[in-house]
């Protein structure tokens, strides 16, 4: 059903993933699908990286990392990006088509106040694409 699965991460962020990377790698497993996990980072200093080709290895060593774990193939997408924040959700769907992905598991929050003013990424990906979205809520 599905083959190819696209994961966006954020590096400074992984214990906040668990549950959607645990997601991830059962789905995978299940489908016999690849797993592509998309960075998006920016072009400037950041906490987990100080440029975009550090950031980029660090991310292609988690996805390694990954695969192994869970036994399944794994690869990654870096993006930079002057605003990540930004440009986030344009991203990702640009990654979908470019990885050629049939599916997108993303973490996401409780619903807040908030969201009414500033949207939730994963429901803007589920309007703006084709392909499923499967959007992991937090423990």
């Amino acid at each position: 059903m599905f083959t190819k699965i696209l994961v966006p991460v954020d590096l400074a962020h992984i214990e906040a993933l668990q549950r959607s990377l645990s997601t991830t790698a059962d789905l995978a497993r299940h489908y016999g699908a690849a797993v592509c996990y998309l960075g998006v980072t920016a072009t400037t200093p950041g906490t987990v990286a100080r440029s975009p080709e550090e950031y980029e290895a660090k991310l292609k060593a988690f996805a390694e990392e990954q695969g192994r774990i869970h036994g399944q193939p794994a690869t990654a997408k870096c993006v930079s990006s002057p605003d990540p924040v930004v440009d986030l959700d344009d991203h990702i769907l640009d990654a979908i088509h470019a990885v050629d992905a049939d599916l997108v598991v993303m973490a996401t929050h409780l619903p807040k106040h908030l969201d009414a003013v500033v949207p939730a990424h994963g429901g803007k990906i589920a309007a703006h694409t084709d392909v499923s979205v499967f959007l992991v809520r937090p423990a």
